[in-house]
C-alpha cells in the first residue's frame, strides 16, 4: 500500500511558516547576542536561520517588517491576557497584575516595540485592548476607584510604567543593589498604589505570576 502524498500546497504552506518562524527566532537572537548599535543584518538574519538568503527579502522585504512579524507573534499571549482580563471584567488591581507579570515573563514584545518606535515605525499600538480597558476604567473612575477621573491618562501611566521598567529592570536592580526578584515585588506594589485607590489587598500585583 502506498503512502499518501502530501499536497504541495500544504507542504509548500508548512514549510513557509516554519521558515518565517526561524527567521524571527534568528532575529531575535541576533539582536540579543550582538545589541542594536551594530543594526540587523537580514543576510545575516538568513544565514543565523539556515535558509536560503533571498527567502528573508521574499517573505519580509525589510528589517521592520521582519520586527513587526516577530513583535506579532511574541505579542500574543500578552493580547490574549489582556482580553481575556478585560472581558472578565476583573477589577483594576488584578488587571495591573497580569499585565506586570505577563510583561515580566515575556519582555521580547516590549524591546521590540521599543525598537520600532524608536526605528520611526508609527504602527506598534502599546495599548492592548484599548477600547475595553478604556471602557473598564471610567466606570472605575466614575465610582472614585481611580486617584485621578481620566482613563486615558491611567492607561497611559500604566502601560508607560510597565513597559519602562521591563527594559531597565535589571539595569535597576543593579543601580538599587538589590536582587531583582526582591525589585520585582516593590515595583508590583508602588505601581498598586499608584493607580487603585481605597484599601490595599496584599494579595494583588504583588502576588507571583
Amino acid at each position: 500500500m502506498s503512502t499518501p502524498r502530501t499536497p504541495q500546497r500544504a507542504r509548500s504552506s508548512h514549510d513557509r511558516a516554519a521558515t518565517e518562524e526561524a527567521l524571527r527566532t534568528a532575529a531575535l537572537e541576533l539582536l540579543q547576542r550582538e545589541g542594536v548599535l551594530t543594526g540587523l543584518n537580514l543576510r545575516e538574519v538568513a544565514d543565523a536561520a539556515g535558509v536560503n538568503r533571498g527567502l528573508v527579502y521574499q517573505y519580509f522585504g525589510s528589517r521592520r517588517d521582519l520586527l513587526r512579524s516577530a513583535l506579532w507573534a511574541q505579542g500574543q499571549e500578552s493580547v490574549q491576557d489582556a482580553a481575556a482580563a478585560a472581558a472578565e471584567a476583573l477589577p483594576l488591581r488584578k488587571r495591573l497584575s497580569r499585565f506586570f507579570w505577563t510583561a515580566l515573563r515575556r519582555p521580547e514584545p516590549v524591546r521590540l516595540m521599543a525598537l520600532l518606535v524608536l526605528d520611526g515605525d508609527e504602527r506598534p499600538r502599546p495599548l492592548p485592548q484599548r477600547a475595553q480597558e478604556h471602557r473598564l476604567l471610567s466606570a472605575e473612575a466614575a465610582r472614585g476607584e481611580l486617584p485621578v477621573d481620566d482613563a486615558d491618562g491611567v492607561q497611559a501611566v500604566v502601560a508607560s510604567a510597565v513597559y519602562g521598567y521591563v527594559l531597565f529592570r535589571e539595569h535597576l536592580a543593579r543601580e538599587i543593589d538589590v536582587p531583582v526578584e526582591e525589585l520585582d515585588g516593590r515595583v508590583a506594589r508602588c505601581l498598586d498604589a499608584m493607580v487603585t485607590r481605597g484599601r490595599r489587598d496584599t494579595s494583588g500585583p504583588t502576588a507571583t505570576p
